[in-house]
């Protein structure tokens, strides 16, 4: 018998008792829409949990703490340019920089204008790697960043606040300009100083003694930052590079004659690595507690969040499993009753010399489309059912347009969001759910018929013949 013959064999008889099909079929787009929307509201689930913590801090940085100087075993650990190039050497890290921030800033000042008029105390000074900072993430308002530069001018890049810093010295009221009073077209009013075209800017050494030697240094202002909430430095702080960092710092120490070991001098309590994909982060982590830094990355809450989701997917798929589990009994009970009816003619079918195989064919073909036909309804249900789900859900947070523009959209993006909505959706079919649904819809509508097929071919065709 050829497949074609199978095939219109198949459809015929599926067709011939329409209602019974039909509700057999129903039974399995029940079955694969309680899967599919179940598993997608735990999808949804982990999306949103991630989308969260996206908002908390960047899912690929890893910050390494080195307070203590010392590990678990009391043996003193160097967190130095060093070590921090050999983390970089490591697979999958992108960038590597030091945010460094020395104890002696406070001994600093940014002096503006005409005769030093315009101070600014800068309370956050970090220092980095400038080649490092785009690839952290870094944003420019204004300007550029900074240059590797080691000469006497001192290059600053401002954070997006930072320029309203500086005070009138020559007042004693009214002497800052808030930033928040804004202008009646709604931008921010203008600080004292352009603090990137300002030609006077001058870094004051302090000295501890009252009335003591001070040193000036030139300054230039690169650029301006974009304020980033998960980075509060570039708020009102201003990064300068790690090595004139360093030169400053051994400046003051000869100006006050403070003694610091290589040690000291040498040692960062923070750096940062930025990985190349979330997905490495735990593997990364891991490499550089080894070495015995204490580190920390939203990997550290993100992991116990993806544990439990999956647990509650688990759950939910488990729940959608049963209302499949009893469809195949459905299409069991469907392919057992056609057998019955169906007796003479199978006797007739091998009287005529049809192979055994064919038969045990036709049967299976029968049960594994009754499971297609539904996997495939089941699905194209189950986006309507989660379109519904993220419309309504939206709507209670006030995201309706976002819902309705992200509908459709979700499903075939491999993010966590929508369309147009930008907003997190409750529950996302990703490809491989829809996929692995109708697959598996597939395979329990085959296993159902299986044990009913071969009851057909061991039917014996004198007494099928004789059946009525």
């Amino acid at each position: 018998m050829k497949i074609s013959d199978q095939i219109i064999m198949c459809l015929q008889n599926l067709f011939r008792r329409k209602v019974r099909t039909a509700l057999t079929v129903f039974g399995v787009i029940i079955g694969t829409c309680a899967i599919v929307v179940m598993v997608s509201l735990g999808v949804g689930m982990q999306a949103s949990q991630d989308a969260m913590l996206a908002e908390m801090g960047d899912l690929t940085m890893i910050e390494i703490n080195n307070y203590s100087g010392y590990n678990e075993n009391g043996e003193k650990l160097i967190l130095n340019d060093e070590v921090l190039h050999k983390i970089q050497q490591m697979d999958h890290v992108d960038v590597v920089t030091p945010f460094y921030e020395p104890n002696s800033w406070n001994s600093f000042t940014l002096y503006g204008g005409n005769g030093k008029r315009y101070r600014s105390r800068m309370y956050t000074v970090v220092g980095v790697y400038p080649e490092a900072m785009e690839k952290m993430g870094f944003k420019l308002n204004k300007g550029s960043f900074l240059s590797d530069s080691q000469g006497d001018t001192i290059e600053i890049l401002f954070g997006y606040y930072a320029p309203y810093d500086f005070e009138d010295t020559r007042k004693k009221r009214n002497n800052t300009v808030q930033y928040w009073n804004t202008k009646e077209d709604g931008s921010m009013p203008d600080p004292f100083i352009d603090v990137m075209k300002e030609s006077k800017l001058v870094l004051q050494i302090n000295n501890t003694k009252e009335n003591g030697k001070t040193i000036d240094l030139k300054v230039k202002g690169t650029g301006i930052t974009e304020f980033d909430s998960q980075n509060y430095q570039t708020g009102y702080g201003v990064f300068i590079s790690v090595k004139q960092l360093k030169m400053l710092e051994e400046k003051y120490n000869k100006l006050n004659n403070i003694k610091v070991s290589e040690d000291e001098k040498a040692n960062y309590t923070t750096a940062k690595v930025k990985v190349t994909d979330m997905k490495y982060v735990e593997e990364v982590q891991a490499a550089i507690d080894e070495m015995g830094f204490n580190t920390y990355s939203m990997e550290n809450i993100r992991k116990p969040m993806q544990e439990q989701a999956r647990k509650q997917q688990m759950t939910l798929g488990g729940l959608g499993a049963i209302s499949l589990f009893v469809a195949a009994l459905s299409i069991t009970n469907t392919m057992v009753m056609s057998i019955y009816e169906r007796t003479k003619e199978i006797g007739v079918m091998k009287v005529l010399g049809c192979m055994v195989g064919n038969i045990r064919s036709v049967f299976l073909m029968e049960a594994g489309v009754i499971g297609f036909m539904g996997g495939v309804i089941g699905i194209i249900i189950s986006y309507i059912i989660s379109y519904i789900i993220n419309i309504v859900g939206n709507g209670l947070t006030g995201g309706l347009s976002g819902g309705i523009s992200g509908g459709f959209g979700m499903v075939v993006s491999s993010g966590y969001y929508g369309g147009g909505g930008g907003m997190a959706q409750t529950s996302i079919i990703p490809w491989w759910l829809a996929l692995g649904a109708l697959v598996f819809a597939t395979l329990i509508g085959l296993i159902s018929g299986y044990s009913p097929a071969n009851r057909a071919v061991k039917i014996s065709a004198l007494e099928a013949i004789k059946n009525e």
